[in-house]
């Protein structure tokens, strides 16, 4: 390759990652953009720079009662998930082969099967568990706390699982060998090495919680449970609140922020972990 046919495949390659960058983020930043204008559509004349978006956005009851809900759910379904996840990853990453691979493939179903099966197949639980069974339980904040707890505990295994992987067996076993039991050094020894896979796996389940929309809408049908998500679709069928370019951008701005600290912090350790090294 001659110096002309590389410079014409490196602009290409610029050309490609900023048409990529231009489409993922030019929709956030008109967003945030649009949060701080009165204009009814986004593209539309922007006018005078306001703040009526975030002032009207914490009297609208409906979508501050639709944003609990989602960070209930949001939050204790990852937290159950991150347990469960780091649990399961534990035992799975102690089987053996055979074992192990079942396992591993069987802990992924809900992540290669549409949503919309999974959905329906809570739907159809439900209604098999209370009209057949006859249990005391109903459509509410709890079955939807189950049902996102399951959908994303796969999510926190496929990132707990690698960093398993680069752990030094040797240091668990010297713990064993010297007094400490399995939980003891479970905890004491292993856990503290995870965490940083448990904080991302966390981040990721909460993501995909706020983010769903199929699982949570079949399973709130009759409950008069709300979400974020729920609350914008339903909003597109008649007229699009413009609240929520505020709450979007809210979102946006406290995520963003997470995510550098966390960043940071990790760079942080790592430079500090080098220099002992």
């Amino acid at each position: 390759m001659n110096k002309t046919s590389s410079k014409v495949f490196l602009l290409f390659k610029w050309m490609v990652l900023i048409a990529v960058l231009i489409a993922i983020y030019l929709p956030l930043l008109m967003i945030i953009l649009y949060s701080f204008s009165a204009s009814k559509t986004v593209g539309g004349d922007l006018g005078g720079f306001t703040f009526v978006l975030y002032k009207n956005l914490f009297s609208n009851t409906k979508l501050l009662t639709a944003l609990k809900n989602t960070l209930i759910i949001g939050v204790t379904s990852a937290a159950l998930a991150t347990v469960l996840g780091t649990t399961a990853s534990v035992g799975i990453h102690y089987m053996r082969r055979k074992m192990k691979t079942v396992s591993d493939t069987a802990s992924q179903i809900t992540v290669v099967n549409a949503e919309i099966v999974t959905a329906m197949g809570f739907f159809l639980l439900m209604i098999f568990l209370r009209d057949t069974v006859r249990l005391p339980i109903n459509f509410n904040l709890g079955w939807l706390i189950i049902a996102h707890t399951v959908i994303t505990t796969p999510y926190v295994i496929l990132t707990v699982t690698p960093r398993l992987k680069q752990l030094n067996p040797n240091i668990l076993e010297a713990s064993m060998d010297l007094g400490a039991g399995p939980m003891r050094s479970l905890f004491t020894v292993m856990l503290p090495q995870l965490a940083g896979a448990m904080v991302s796996g966390f981040a990721l389940a909460f993501t995909l919680s706020l983010d769903d929309f199929v699982v949570t809408d079949i399973n709130s049908k009759g409950a008069g449970i709300e979400t974020i998500s729920t609350y914008v679709y339903s909003g597109i069928k008649m007229k699009m609140p413009i609240d929520i370019r505020a709450l979007s951008t809210i979102i946006f701005v406290v995520v963003l922020t997470a995510l550098i600290v966390f960043n940071v912090v990790k760079n942080k350790k790592a430079k500090e972990q080098a220099k002992k090294a």
